[in-house]
């Protein structure tokens, strides 16, 4: 469990891995859908609250209700996309504790304090969504994450009555390299860590 990856695998998950806004014109099946969860339902969220929720998106119809909550910027590269997960979190996460977390009565802490629950479920819910990224390239997949959509429009459309909320979008498909932006910038060390 403790032996490091490959320098292969460091290049697919995270040195050439690139954030994708242009596609093949390939399918991910419902297979590799479930595979994508299936990794990452596995890593780690507090108390195992795992309070994200995807909806994965890829017929024309679900397409085109997601459309008009989209910023224009984001149009083309969503439509084309063979699937856009939208990662939700469930406002009512807590209920699903006893069964993820029979340790303790850890639905109490979160139906005592609303504030926590949505600070959790906000969280855990991102980090949820960096699995997911993971898992996709792990797959051989190509990701591009984004933010550019209206979240009131995408909860009416999709999870009305359902208490999910929509945190942010990820398009998965196989990413057409030839369209991809050069590289950009990171922080350096110094910039963005301290040692103590």
């Amino acid at each position: 469990m403790n032996e490091a990856l490959s320098p292969l695998a460091l290049d697919t998950l995270f040195t050439q891995a690139r954030t994708h806004n242009a596609w093949q014109e390939q399918a991910v099946s419902d297979e590799q859908i479930r595979e994508i969860y299936r990794l990452l339902r596995m890593a780690p969220t507090s108390a195992n609250c795992s309070p994200a929720r995807f909806l994965f998106i890829r017929t024309p119809e679900g397409k085109a209700r997601l459309k008009p909550a989209l910023s224009s910027g984001n149009l083309e590269k969503t439509l084309t996309a063979p699937v856009t997960a939208v990662i939700a979190w469930d406002t009512r996460f807590y209920d699903k504790l006893p069964a993820l977390f029979p340790h303790g009565d850890a639905r109490s802490w979160f139906t005592s304090s609303p504030a926590l629950a949505e600070e959790t479920a906000f969280r855990n819910s991102s980090m949820q969504a960096a699995y997911l990224i993971m898992a996709c390239r792990a797959l051989g997949l190509d990701c591009g994450p984004m933010s550019g959509f209206d979240r009131e429009k995408v909860d009416a459309a999709f999870f009305a009555g359902t208490g999910w909320q929509s945190n942010l979008l990820v398009n998965i498909g196989y990413g057409d390299s030839s369209r991809v932006y050069p590289r950009l910038p990171r922080l350096a060390f110094d910039d963005a860590c301290a040692l103590l």
